[in-house]
């Protein structure tokens, strides 16, 4: 074998393995990345998991807001991605948490089921729901502050991993003032659920959003307002 071949030989295996060795690589970082993203929903490969939707508030009991309908096609994205499977039913669906991993979209005015998770996990949380008009209405409550919305200016919602005991699925909770203020929470959960499982590493948690000036941008434009993680757990009672 004359020095020619033998450099190409050489080149050709050396080729091979440095691209066996990236395959193997990027396989590896996408499979842990996996694992983390399926860690923090709950959702191993082949589980199940709840969505409940509310009903569009002013309207029936059965229907559903678009934007509440776009939460559900931003979450479903994460579910797939996890390879797991969803089950959605209603607000008034009578089902413990724990078992599966849960999304529950609505505030407490049209999701009975946010009103039961707010009651047990929450209970430093307090949402005006009061049917008569007025600067409060739909206002929420945490830590001494009052959080008043301005529709199509400034809309707030609670972003919330809640869990109880070790090795239970997890519930997120995503209720907004408004429906739109709902899908700018699960596009900020989709966005951001990497740095969301670093800061808390399975832990729960309950952010406070706003969604700035949705008549203009929708839900696209969302901050971080705080985390209210230990005010929300702390019973409004004894807070003041």
């Amino acid at each position: 074998m004359d020095d020619d071949v033998r450099n190409i030989v050489l080149g050709v295996v050396a080729t091979a393995v440095s691209g066996g060795f990236g395959w193997f690589t990027r396989t590896y970082l996408w499979r842990r990345a996996l694992r983390r993203k399926q860690a923090f929903f709950g959702l191993p490969t082949g589980s199940d998991c709840l969505f409940v939707v509310n009903r569009q508030m002013g309207g029936t009991e059965t229907s559903l807001h678009r934007n509440d309908a776009f939460a559900l096609l931003e979450i479903s994205a994460l579910i797939k991605d996890c390879g797991a499977t969803v089950q959605i039913v209603t607000h008034e669906a009578r089902q413990g948490f724990g078992e599966r991993a849960e999304f529950c979209v609505g505030g407490p005015a049209s999701n009975s089921r946010t009103v039961a998770h707010l009651h047990s996990m929450l209970p430093g949380v307090r949402v005006d729901v009061s049917a008569e008009a007025g600067p409060d209405r739909g206002s929420i409550g945490v830590g001494g502050e009052t959080y008043r919305m301005e529709p199509g200016l400034v809309e707030y919602v609670l972003l919330a991993r809640l869990t109880t005991d070790q090795g239970a699925r997890p519930v997120f909770l995503l209720s907004g003032q408004t429906a739109n203020s709902n899908q700018a929470a699960a596009r900020y959960l989709a966005r951001h659920h990497e740095r969301l499982a670093r800061s808390y590493r399975g832990s729960g948690f309950c952010l406070l959003l706003k969604v700035v000036n949705s008549g203009a941008y929708g839900p696209d434009v969302t901050e971080l307002v705080a985390d209210v993680t230990a005010a929300s757990r702390t019973p409004a009672a004894a807070a003041a």
